[in-house]
């Protein structure tokens, strides 16, 4: 099967349950196993989370868009926004994975995290907006 989804948010960290949604209807659609659809669910908040947190300097309207494309055994998740230029997968500093986790510092798992659940994570900045794309295949 093959779907598409496209969400524009303002503020993704407000509107998750659209981005569940959204995750849900493609899931059903396609009969995605649990543990798929939670790393799908884990990489998108993941991702918008640092886009809120880390890509704009004041509060007020963010622009985002998501779009989830479905088509065989294989899940594209594109995420679009115009705050500033940040790639999450070379710009972003290592994660502290040898210190216990008392000692670490809060932060730092997440894109570490997508890196490690998808199968491929893509940046590009074009046209004064950040893209980052995701692609997790479904196991046969």
């Amino acid at each position: 099967m093959s779907a598409t989804f496209t969400l524009n948010l303002e503020a993704p960290l407000d509107e998750i349950e659209c981005i569940h949604t959204a995750v849900d209807i493609l899931a059903a659609a396609d009969g995605w196993e649990p543990d798929f659809m939670f790393q799908i669910r884990l990489a998108l908040e993941e991702v918008g989370t640092n886009i809120v947190q880390y890509g704009y300097d004041e509060a007020g309207k963010k622009d985002i868009r998501i779009t989830l494309t479905s088509k065989g055994q294989s899940l594209t998740m594109g995420i679009v926004d115009d705050g500033k230029p940040f790639d999450p997968f070379s710009d972003a500093p290592p994660p502290d994975l040898d210190s216990s986790v008392a000692d670490r510092p809060i932060g730092g798992l997440g894109i570490h995290l997508v890196r490690r659940l998808m199968d491929e994570a893509h940046y590009r900045r074009e046209d004064g907006r950040n893209r980052v794309v995701l692609i997790k295949r479904r196991k046969p």
